[in-house]
């Protein structure tokens, strides 16, 4: 019995589904989130094709449940298949064409797990950004008034805080109650970075592959988790060790005591990762005890 193919374009509140009957007609019809669900739940078990955009990976791990196999397609390679403009019926089309092209890359869909840990990861990246922020805007503004201290972050706040008398007598009163709140906004965020790297430490602990990633030199907490282990826990789809698909770092040899961590290979296939759920924890580091210059072996 041929396994039907359904084209499925996901919005917030309305899902375009797409497919072809064994005798030949096809179907083009929108549903809502519940009515699509109940829909798929009294099929025949098929292949149901999307975009792995937002909320993908939630879409397959139903779709799983319901019976069915889930096909996530990079939305580059579903666009050239838009045969009129772009609608979400044209979409839809799109998708059960694309998913049916020979060696068409695939996204491997991320469990509960993985997803929570990258959001924890994308939750810290923003509390370090808007750290990075308030200390640079309370620097500059203290600047305004003849005010310097030291650049880094920690020295640089050890030195606002020890001198917040002299800082009282050089800042006007108006604005001086506002830089001691932007302190206690700094402190506060403090806090919820340390809390996230303690729950992103006990994870790490507790994962058998990320203890091994963490025994290559160089490689730190983040990097173990954000990187290899939760993006790339899927080895179907991918044609090789090579491709940036299947690995995000490569171990190059250098000279004895030195480990380099390189870029994937430029001319290799492109990724069918989710890049918006990306860190810059997952990219390539290059660790370097000397100097290790950078180079292919």
């Amino acid at each position: 019995m041929n396994t039907t193919i359904y084209g499925l374009d996901i919005a917030k509140t309305t899902f375009q589904l797409y497919w072809v009957e064994s005798n030949g007609k096809c179907f083009n019809r929108r549903f809502s989130r519940q009515k699509l669900i109940e829909f798929l739940a009294k099929r025949e078990p098929g292949r149901v094709a999307l975009e792995a955009c937002g909320s993908a990976h939630w879409w397959a791990r139903q779709l799983r449940s319901l019976g069915h196999e889930p096909v996530l397609l990079h939305p580059n390679y579903v666009r050239p298949f838009v045969q009129t403009n772009k609608t979400e019926a044209t979409d839809a089309k799109a998708i059960w064409t694309a998913a049916q092209q020979p060696g068409m890359p695939v996204v491997a869909p991320k469990t509960e797990p993985q997803q929570s840990l990258l959001s924890l990861h994308a939750l810290r990246q923003l509390r370090v950004k808007m750290r990075t922020m308030l200390v640079n805007q309370l620097r500059g503004m203290l600047f305004e008034f003849g005010v310097h201290f030291p650049r880094g972050l920690r020295t640089g706040l050890q030195e606002i805080v020890q001198h917040m008398a002299d800082i009282e007598q050089s800042v006007p009163p108006m604005l001086f109650e506002f830089v001691h709140e932007q302190l206690q906004s700094i402190e506060r965020l403090d806090e919820e970075i340390a809390r996230l790297d303690q729950r992103i430490n006990a994870w790490g602990r507790q994962n058998r592959a990320c203890q091994t990633i963490l025994a290559i030199p160089g490689i730190g907490m983040h990097t173990a988790t954000a990187g290899p282990q939760a993006r790339l826990h899927h080895k179907a789809g991918y044609k090789s060790a090579t491709s940036p698909a299947r690995a995000s770092m490569f171990v190059l040899p250098c000279k004895p005591g030195r480990v380099h961590i390189s870029d994937p290979p430029r001319r290799a296939e492109p990724s069918g990762s989710n890049n918006d759920n990306m860190s810059p924890a997952a990219g390539a580091v290059e660790h370097r005890p000397d100097a290790c210059n950078r180079h292919t072996p």
